[in-house]
């Protein structure tokens, strides 16, 4: 038996910048290849170092799920840029809309707000992907990768998953911040991006503070037209209203996001 492992790369980010990506291993015999779980939020999702806004404590989970079961994943977190108005920018994709932007957001700050989630998903797919499948024992193929991410991570989630359906099979898209896309745009890109081997999603939605009500009723929209356009047992969706904007309830539906993906 080889036992768990956590390692840290450093991988070439666009043209001029790197980007930490972190892989955690869970125990498993000599020669054995585990599923795997891309998500975004790469220092929020361990809890062996300090974090700023909480934790998804994905390790202990895994661990918990594979003591169980017998089954686990390999999770590979991806670092963001840090700073709030640049994380938002590099988890939303401008394909999706145009930008709606709240009321109380100044005008001096909007333009701040790039959208660059097209370079998040190269990243992804050309990047990271490929070095994680060479360096650490995952199995290959689509029906063994997943992608999970929280609000804006949420939303690129949603985009990566749907745009790239032979990677991955399934998707966890919590709290995705929706509500930052006219709403038109962003069901004109759904109706006419729905792949025909159309990838599980998992879509969760909180509300006891008014960010994530907010988010929950943009996400019950969303929900509505993917029902218009996709087959049913393909769509999950749970809204949890006392639940907060915060990793303590990213924590809690990943549990349920996880043995969906392993056990289908």
């Amino acid at each position: 038996m080889i036992g768990e492992t956590f390692t840290a790369l450093t991988l070439p980010y666009g043209a001029e910048h790197t980007k930490t990506v972190r892989v955690y291993v869970p125990a498993h015999e000599e020669g054995e290849t585990l599923p795997v779980i891309y998500m975004t939020d790469g220092q929020n999702l361990f809890g062996d170092i300090p974090v700023k806004y909480g934790c998804w404590y994905v390790g202990e989970t895994v661990r918990e799920h594979q003591q169980a079961t017998g089954h686990a994943a390999v999770i590979v977190g991806i670092y963001n840029d840090g700073e709030a108005m640049e994380r938002a920018g590099e988890l939303t994709p401008k394909a999706l809309g145009a930008f709606f932007y709240p009321p109380e957001m100044p005008p001096e700050a909007r333009p701040q707000l790039i959208p660059t989630g097209e370079v998040f998903d190269d990243f992804v797919v050309n990047t990271v992907m490929p070095a994680v499948e060479a360096q650490f024992p995952v199995k290959k193929g689509r029906a063994y990768t997943a992608f999970c991410g929280s609000s804006c991570g949420g939303v690129q989630t949603f985009y990566t998953v749907l745009s790239h359906p032979e990677k991955f099979s399934c998707g966890g898209v919590f709290s995705p911040a929706f509500p930052v896309y006219v709403p038109q745009d962003l069901e004109q890109w759904i109706r006419s991006h729905v792949p025909e081997d159309m990838p599980f999603l998992y879509c969760y939605g909180g509300g006891s503070d008014p960010l994530e009500h907010q988010i929950s009723l943009s996400l019950e929209s969303v929900f509505a037209v993917l029902q218009d356009c996709c087959p049913a047992d393909k769509l999950h969706k749970v809204i949890v209203p006392d639940q907060p904007h915060h990793e303590s309830a990213w924590q809690m539906v990943f549990k349920e996001f996880l043995t969906r993906f392993l056990e289908g």
